[in-house]
């Protein structure tokens, strides 16, 4: 056999061999196999250590430390981290001025968007039977003298949060009958009225508004 022949074999064994350990190193494909598409990485969560920090004061300024209403109002600030309770106490003391003012006044057309739909249902019925009795009031608002946080709840399936504040207001009221006699009240004395209210909101919502969802 000459040399060319023997070199020919030689490299066709050395081929043979080379494809077999292929198939057992890769594998075979039967009919049309997709290419494999790399695998999504996964979602990325923010380790806790980098996430936005609570500000424990404007917590504990108002209520206990570790208390559940601290534990409330830590998870509302998570929900929605540019939620404040000092400024939320500002506001709900407002609107306690405000809404207690029109509700004495019998027209709640300028505070109706702050009450939930039971709690504007109740106060419609309590001004339109002082209205069936001839009845008319004069109400001088003369200031809040005490605003605390008593209660925070939060649902972390719905993402609702109530806090429920305690008031001390101060105000003159007068309720005169059909003929102008006073039935209730003094005109020249004043009162204080003590009430505490929940004010209920969706953290996270774009509407900013809370409503007032229950009076005591």
């Amino acid at each position: 056999m000459s040399n060319p022949m023997l070199q020919l074999i030689v490299l066709a064994a050395i081929a043979v061999f080379l494809i077999l350990r292929l198939r057992n190193v890769l594998g075979t494909r039967d009919g049309f196999e997709p290419p494999r598409i790399p695998d999504a990485p996964a979602a990325r969560q923010m380790p806790a250590d980098l996430a936005a920090p609570v500000d424990e004061e404007d917590i504990t300024d108002h209520v206990e430390a570790s208390s559940p209403a601290a534990h409330a109002l830590e998870q509302m600030k998570f929900a929605e981290p540019s939620f404040t309770v000092g400024p939320f106490l500002l506001g709900a003391r407002q609107a306690y001025e405000m809404i207690l003012t029109a509700f004495e006044r019998g027209d709640l057309s300028e505070v109706r968007p702050f009450l939930a739909p039971a709690v504007a249902e109740a106060f419609d019925q309590a001004i339109a039977a002082r209205a069936e009795r001839g009845i008319t009031t004069e109400v001088q608002y003369l200031g809040t003298r005490e605003t605390t946080l008593a209660e925070a709840n939060y649902n972390a399936e719905t993402q609702e949060g109530d806090i429920s504040v305690r008031f001390v207001g101060e105000l003159i009221v007068a309720h005169r009958d059909a003929s102008g006699a006073v039935i209730e009240g003094d005109p020249r004395a004043a009162r204080k009225q003590r009430d505490v209210w929940t004010f209920a909101r969706r953290m996270g919502d774009p509407d900013p508004n809370w409503r007032l969802v229950a009076t005591a």
